[in-house]
């Protein structure tokens, strides 16, 4: 994928030594990072002979994007606790030389299976193709080395596509006919578009004339993510998947607005092409994975737990030059489980049960009642790393506010710091990562309303007030969906790690993912509160809280490739 700004050449800084430093109060504990600098999107996660697979775009050379991009490498029993290997991918060949940029993993059935690679390669022209790699040795279940095929590019810049905005070849799936299919994120002056490719023996791909999807007035769709859904079940499917008994998701990764959406809708088969429920409006009614600062994801099936994870890249809303005197920057949300919601109109997502095994020290608070106005801390854990679900039980619905919500952006509503307006039911929710006298705080909460019809709910994470630095991104985060009047409860789950907050609303329906650097609330100086500022009392149902501890991330030694 591209990034917009100024990228730092490994020929001019090839010898400087970026080292991170020791005190570093927003590396987070539990987050996926690499040991130093620069980390964008995450590549072809997969599950091979008991071994999670991960790869991202990394620059080796600065904590910043660079134009020599490899793909980066880690292993993992568990998906929380990994090993750094040696890079897997970097640029060596006229068809990748300017860099190895994003792409997936497919792993072909056989007698052995086959793990085989995508990805886009930035040629010696500076266009863009397709390229395939495979491991060298199937038997090494870490899968250390990769070799590039000997007919890369494997795929080219088709008509009507620009040669610099043609990437990001998504995870193949294998039809009824046998034959293998692929999509990959372009661009033709403002309409953004997926383009199909087709092969019998996956070396040679053939083109689609008429787009998989396409938007106008987008611009390009980076890193199209395709899979199928089951309709009567939790548990994920693999890509190849085609019945009565799935519906089909297409993610697109839109780069002018760095958010990432996804559509549900039917995969017209025989006619090569996808048809969403609802077409793309560019309005706050588009569907989301996340709220917040989240781009670039990518999912996979693990077929060792029948279920689909999906990853997220989270950037830094730091300057560059502190980015680059910490060393590194990016990180990768916690993976998450996937499935389509009982009403079949949205997605559902959870942290991986995984996370689960860091959890130490817990609290709980029972029939807590919050008045109006009313704060209480959940002490007696380490708030800076934290997991905390709280149940909150409703008061009754009718005299709840009025809204208008065809004329109201959840974005633009809930940066008015928002979290102390006081409302009827709500704001109430978290002030997580916040000092003792909470001037420094990151307010993620729930507002509730009457509108036509309906009930609806506001869910935010406002960040306006999250550190007492004035030179941050402080953007801050809305949206709103409906809730069924005749359920009393909803809950929050967030998870707390330093410099991220990743927020999951009523059990994964809404996601929201934050990155704060508090100048104040850091390490044991860290607070977590549970606030009421409606005029109606809410009531915590239950609340559980744990201290997390730090995962595993080691760096095997060099290997010394032949």
């Amino acid at each position: 994928m591209e990034i917009n700004g100024e990228g730092a050449s490994p020929h001019s800084i090839n010898s400087i030594k970026f080292k991170v430093p020791e005190k570093q109060p927003y590396r987070t504990w539990y987050h996926f990072q690499p040991p130093q600098n620069w980390m964008n999107d995450p590549n072809a996660p997969m599950y091979y002979k008991g071994v999670y697979h991960f790869f991202y775009q990394h620059n080796p050379y600065a904590p910043t994007f660079g134009e020599k991009m490899v793909w980066a490498h880690s292993v993992s029993y568990d998906l929380i606790n990994w090993i750094h290997l040696n890079h897997a991918i970097e640029p060596s060949d006229s068809y990748d030389i300017n860099s190895c940029w994003s792409g997936s993993a497919t792993i072909l059935p056989g007698e052995e299976e086959q793990p085989v690679i995508l990805y886009t390669g930035i040629d010696n022209n500076k266009y863009q193709v397709q390229n395939m790699a495979m491991p060298k040795d199937l038997s090494d279940p870490f899968l250390r080395e990769w070799v590039k095929h000997p007919q890369n590019p494997a795929m080219t810049p088709p008509s009507g596509v620009e040669v610099n905005n043609f990437r990001d070849p998504s995870t193949a799936w294998q039809g009824k006919d046998g034959k293998w299919r692929v999509v990959i994120g372009a661009q033709n002056g403002d309409e953004g578009k997926t383009i199909l490719y087709q092969s019998e023996d996956f070396v040679n791909w053939r083109v689609e004339l008429n787009p998989f999807f396409a938007t106008d007035n987008t611009g390009v769709c980076e890193c199209p993510d395709f899979f199928p859904v089951s309709i009567n079940s939790t548990n994920g499917v693999d890509a190849s998947v085609q019945s009565q008994s799935v519906r089909h998701v297409l993610k697109i990764s839109y780069l002018r607005r760095h958010q990432d959406y996804y559509f549900l809708g039917k995969y017209v088969y025989d006619e090569g092409n996808f048809v969403p429920d609802v077409k793309f409006t560019g309005t706050s009614s588009d569907l989301r994975l996340d709220y917040g600062k989240f781009y670039a994801s990518k999912s996979f099936f693990d077929h060792a737990k029948n279920r689909r994870i999906l990853w997220g890249w989270v950037n830094e809303c730091d300057t560059r030059q502190n980015d680059i005197e910490k060393g590194w920057a990016g990180l990768q949300c916690i993976p998450r489980q996937v499935w389509l919601d009982e009403s079949g109109k949205q997605l559902m997502q959870w942290p991986i049960e995984e996370i689960e095994k860091l959890r130490d020290k817990q609290i709980s608070i029972l029939g807590e009642k919050l008045v109006g106005g009313s704060i209480i801390e959940v002490s007696g854990i380490t708030a800076s790393q934290a997991d905390v679900e709280v149940l909150f039980e409703l008061p009754e619905l009718e005299n709840v506010e009025w809204l208008d919500e065809s004329e109201v952006d959840p974005h633009l509503l809930c940066s008015e710091e928002y979290a102390t307006r006081s409302g009827t039911i709500g704001p109430f929710g978290l002030l997580a990562l916040a000092s003792e006298d909470q001037t420094e705080h990151t307010a993620v909460f729930f507002r509730i309303y009457r509108a036509s019809n309906r009930y609806i709910c506001f869910m935010c994470s406002d960040q306006s007030r999250s550190s007492l630095r004035q030179d941050l991104d402080k953007t801050t985060y809305g949206t709103i969906f409906d809730i069924d009047p005749n359920v009393k409860t909803i809950s929050l789950r967030s998870l707390i790690d330093r410099s991220i907050i990743e927020s999951f609303g009523e059990k994964g329906r809404i996601c929201i993912t934050s990155r704060v650097y508090p100048s104040m609330s850091i390490d044991k100086n860290a607070h977590l509160y549970v606030f009421n500022n409606g005029s109606q009392s809410v009531v915590i149902s239950e609340l559980n809280a744990w201290s997390m501890k730090q995962a595993e991330f080691g760096q095997e030694e060099s290997i010394n490739k032949q």
